[in-house]
C-alpha cells in the first residue's frame, strides 16, 4: 500500500482493514471549487498543520459543513505533500495506549513560496485575488514573524525587500505581503490573518510585518498609499491560542505503519532542520481558542471543537497555557532532560525531581498570577498536562525538539510570571525559587556539556552565537566567578522579558549558576538540593 491517490481508491477495502480512516468524501469533488473559490490557505504545512489544522478542515468536509478543502503553503524545499499526492497520514497517540490512524484528505493543493513570476506564485496570487478567501493560517514559528535579528537589527532579506518593493520580494514575509498587495490591487476584499503558533499576543506579529512592509512600500513609492489603509481597516489578525503536542515524526510509528504495509514513508530533514514525512504523530488532546474577528466570514471551524471568542478571553487562556501551565512545564524538561541525557520526555515523567520541578513551577510558582480564562480551568488544564499528556508513554516527544529556540520562549514563559510578581500587590519576587534554578539551567545548557561533563548537540536556535560566548570561559569546577562571565547577559530584557538585576533575581539565577557547574554530576546534586 502506498499513499497515493490510485492506492487508496483501488486498495481502500486493504486500508480499512489495517483500521485507516479514509474519508467518505472524493477529493477531486472539492478540488475545482478549493481552487477556483478558495476558503483557507495555510502557511507552513509541517506536522502540527497536518495533525490539527488539516484534521479540522477534514471533519468539516466529512459532516458536510464544508464543500472545500485547504491550500496549503510551505518554504521552498519545506514541501512534503506533493510526493504522496497531498495525502499524508495521522497517527493519533492515545494515553490507554491505541492508535487513531487517519488518512489526511482534506489538503487540495500544496505550493511553495516562490519568486514572484514563477508558476507556484502566479497561482497564489490567483488565490489571493479570490473573493470568497475567507482566512491565511499561518504555523511558521514565532521566529519566522521576525523582521529583526537577535541584535535587534532588520535582517538582511527584509530590508532589500523593503527597497525592492512587491514585484521582487525574495523573503518569506516579503512575498506573503507580495500576495496582500495582489488582493488589494484586485477589489480590497477584507481578509483575517490568522496565526497558530504558540506565542504571545500572536496576531500582533503578523499585523506588526504586513504594517511594516506597507509602510516602507508606500514610502519607497513601491505601492499605492491605499495599501496602508486598506491592512489597517480590513485585513484582521486575530489572537490565538492553539494547543496540541506533535513532535517530530517518529521512526517507532514508521515501523508500525510499515507493518501494516505501507510504503514510502521516509522521513526527511528539510535546510531549516525540520523533520518531515509522509505521516505525522500527535496527542489527542487538542485545544484552538480564536478571537472573532474575521471581516470576510469564516469556515464553521466551532462545529469541531474550536471556540471563538473576544480578544480578552484568548489573552488569559494564551497567557494560562503558555505562560503557566504547560509552555514552562515543557522548556523545564526540555532544558534538564538535554543535560541529563534524557530522550523522551515521556522517561523524564519517572524522574522525582524533574516531577516536582515542573510540579513546583507550575502550581507554586504559576498559578497564582494566572486569571481564570472563564472558558478552561487553568488548575484542570495543568492536572491533565501533568497527569496525562506528558507521561504518556505513546507520545514520543523529545526535550531536544522543546530545546528549539529556547531564546525566544523564555522571555515569554518565564519573563511573564516573574514581571507579574514585580507588578502585582501582595506577590513577592523572592518567592520564586525554581525559576531561577530554570534560567540557570539554560546558561548551564548553553555550555553544551551535560552532567558528565560530555558534549552533546545544542538544538538551533537564532541567539546561540550570541549567548554561547557569555558561558565560553566557564568550566566544571567548584568556586567559579559565574557572575563575572553572565553577568551582562542577565541584564538583557530581550531574553528575558525584565533586567534580572532589577528584578532582585540575578544573585539566585548566579548562585544556582555556581553550583550547577561545579563538576560532573553538579546537576542532579543541585535538583536533588532544591527540588523537593
Amino acid at each position: 500500500m502506498r499513499l497515493t491517490a490510485e492506492s487508496l481508491k483501488n486498495d481502500r477495502a486493504a486500508w480499512e482493514a489495517k483500521g485507516y480512516h479514509i474519508p467518505a468524501f472524493d477529493r477531486a469533488d472539492i478540488a475545482p471549487k478549493t481552487r477556483e473559490h478558495p476558503y483557507w490557505i495555510q502557511f507552513g504545512g509541517g506536522n502540527l498543520f497536518k495533525a490539527f489544522q488539516a484534521h479540522l478542515a477534514q471533519r468539516m468536509i466529512e459532516n458536510g459543513d464544508m464543500d472545500r478543502g485547504v491550500i496549503a503553503v510551505n518554504r521552498e524545499g519545506e514541501g512534503m505533500h506533493q510526493p504522496n499526492d497531498n495525502y499524508s497520514i495521522l497517527a493519533t497517540l492515545k494515553s490507554d495506549g491505541s492508535v487513531d490512524k487517519t488518512v489526511i484528505c482534506s489538503i487540495v493543493a500544496d505550493h511553495l513560496l516562490t519568486a514572484p513570476g514563477t508558476e507556484d506564485f502566479e497561482a497564489l496570487k490567483a488565490y489571493f485575488r479570490a473573493d470568497s478567501l475567507q482566512m491565511v493560517t499561518f504555523t511558521i514559528t514565532e521566529k519566522g514573524y521576525s523582521l529583526v535579528d537577535g541584535a535587534g537589527n532588520i535582517q538582511a532579506d527584509i530590508a532589500a525587500d523593503f527597497q525592492a518593493g512587491p514585484e521582487a520580494a525574495g523573503s518569506f514575509l516579503g512575498r506573503v505581503c507580495a500576495l496582500l498587495y495582489e488582493r488589494y490591487q484586485h477589489g480590497a476584499t477584507p481578509l483575517a490573518l490568522v496565526s497558530t503558533d504558540n506565542c504571545s499576543h500572536n496576531g500582533d506579529k503578523i499585523r506588526t510585518f504586513v504594517t511594516a512592509f506597507a509602510e516602507k512600500w508606500t514610502e519607497n513609492g513601491k505601492t499605492d498609499p491605499g495599501f496602508v489603509q486598506y491592512i489597517a481597516e480590513k485585513v484582521s489578525c486575530p489572537w490565538t491560542m492553539i494547543d496540541k503536542i506533535t513532535p517530530r515524526p517518529d521512526p517507532s510509528v514508521q515501523k508500525m505503519l510499515e507493518a501494516d504495509g505501507v510504503e514510502g514513508l521516509d522521513m526527511v530533514v528539510t535546510p531549516t532542520g525540520t523533520y518531515i514525512a509522509p505521516y505525522v504523530n500527535s496527542e489527542e488532546t487538542e485545544y484552538l481558542v480564536i478571537e472573532d474577528l474575521f471581516p470576510n466570514g469564516r469556515p464553521p471551524l466551532d462545529t469541531v471543537g474550536v471556540i471563538f471568542t473576544d480578544r480578552q478571553t484568548v489573552d488569559k487562556v494564551e497567557k494560562m497555557k503558555v505562560c503557566t501551565c504547560l509552555n514552562p512545564l515543557h522548556t523545564c524538561l526540555a532544558i534538564y532532560g538535554c543535560l541529563l541525557g534524557y530522550e523522551r520526555i515521556c522517561d523524564e515523567m519517572k524522574d522525582p525531581e524533574l516531577v516536582g520541578l515542573i510540579k513546583t513551577v507550575g502550581y507554586k510558582e504559576g498559578l497564582p498570577v494566572v486569571v481564570d480564562p472563564g472558558i478552561l480551568d487553568p488548575k484542570e488544564f495543568i492536572d491533565t498536562v501533568i497527569d496525562v499528556r506528558l507521561p504518556n508513554p505513546f507520545m514520543p516527544d523529545t526535550p531536544q525538539r522543546i530545546a528549539l529556540d529556547t531564546s525566544q520562549k523564555i522571555p515569554i514563559r518565564f519573563g511573564n510570571t516573574i514581571r507579574a510578581y514585580m507588578e502585582t500587590a501582595g506577590k513577592d519576587v523572592h518567592d520564586l525559587k525554581l525559576i531561577p534554578l530554570v534560567l540557570a539551567g539554560w546558561l548551564r545548557y548553553l555550555m553544551g556539556l551535560n552532567d558528565e561533563g560530555k558534549p552533546f548537540e545544542r538544538s538551533d536556535d537564532p541567539m546561540l552565537a550570541e549567548v554561547t560566548p557569555y558561558v565560553a570561559g566557564l568550566k566544571l569546577e567548584p568556586g567559579q566567578d559565574v557572575e563575572s562571565a553572565v553577568g551582562p547577559l542577565l541584564h538583557n530584557t530581550t531574553v528575558f522579558n525584565v533586567d534580572l538585576y532589577e528584578a532582585g533575581l540575578a544573585g539566585a539565577v548566579c548562585d544556582y549558576l555556581r553550583e550547577l557547574t561545579a563538576g560532573p554530576g553538579a546537576i542532579r546534586a543541585t535538583l536533588k538540593k532544591y527540588v523537593h
